[in-house]
């Protein structure tokens, strides 16, 4: 149980084991167990369904976009591959940055592209840095396709957020580590589905049947990568983790690395 008393400006949390801890509302402790709430509240409460950048539909959380902008800013890309496309406004949103940058293209993957979000994406002021792929992410030929579009010596960043189920990660992240390019990262979202299992819209096997678990397991068997946080670009305050449903969710390819 968590109790916020703006009053005395404390935060308290009571664990399932009858335990409490007390922290000032300025401390860095108190900021993340009331994140932690925000984040479960407003998973119940559909927050991230009430976005759109540069008018299309983004289905993300705020934080985790200006958190991935800042790799993609350091990293500066050639290729951004997203599993998963929807109503297109994370497709969108990468081509923007690349924009800024003055190179590179989105290639978007999904088993099945809506022609209405089709139509859309492909009149956007954005669609000439944006390649769209239909079909499963994890099947051959669609990763043939993917592979096709890539140039040799080009910067790679791969981000997965499509079916999120352990087995189709597993799969993502077998099909398209060799395609990430040494010092760029595959990013596993929406890990979060392990910490809300129970909550409205999950499923009891959300507690092994998700992002995480894939990602420990190819983390196990490939050498190739690491977990590893990008750290903060900036920070001055006393934050010192990310606010996101992406937790764990950051591989980073190391140079010399073997699979």
């Amino acid at each position: 149980m968590l109790t916020i008393d703006e009053a005395s400006g404390q935060v308290t949390l009571i664990g399932p084991d009858g335990s409490e801890a007390v922290w000032p509302m300025d401390s860095p402790e108190a900021f993340s167990a009331v994140s932690k709430a925000w984040l479960r509240c407003g998973w119940d409460v559909k927050h991230v369904y009430s976005f759109t950048w540069m008018g299309r539909p983004i289905i993300q959380l705020p934080e985790d976009m200006v958190r991935i902008q800042e790799v993609i800013w350091r990293l500066a890309p050639d290729v951004v591959i997203e599993t998963g496309v929807a109503h297109g406004g994370s497709l969108v949103f990468y081509a923007g940055l690349l924009v800024a940058l003055g190179k590179g293209r989105v290639i978007g993957v999904d088993v099945e592209i809506r022609p209405h979000n089709r139509a859309a994406i492909e009149a956007h002021p954005m669609r000439d840095r944006i390649h769209l792929v239909e079909g499963s992410s994890t099947a051959p030929e669609t990763v043939a396709a993917v592979r096709g579009m890539v140039r040799p010596g080009e910067t790679v960043l791969v981000i997965l957020d499509s079916n999120h189920s352990r087995d189709h990660v597993a799969g993502e992240l077998d099909a398209y580590a060799s395609l990430v390019t040494s010092g760029s990262y595959i990013v596993a979202c929406d890990g979060i589905m392990a910490q809300i299992a129970g909550a409205p819209r999950t499923q009891p096997d959300w507690t092994w049947n998700n992002p995480i678990t894939a990602v420990d397991d190819f983390l196990n068997r490939n050498r190739a990568f690491r977990l590893e946080e990008p750290g903060f670009a900036f920070n001055e305050g006393a934050v010192r983790e990310r606010v996101t449903y992406w937790p764990k969710c950051f591989l980073r390819r190391i140079a010399g690395g073997t699979e």
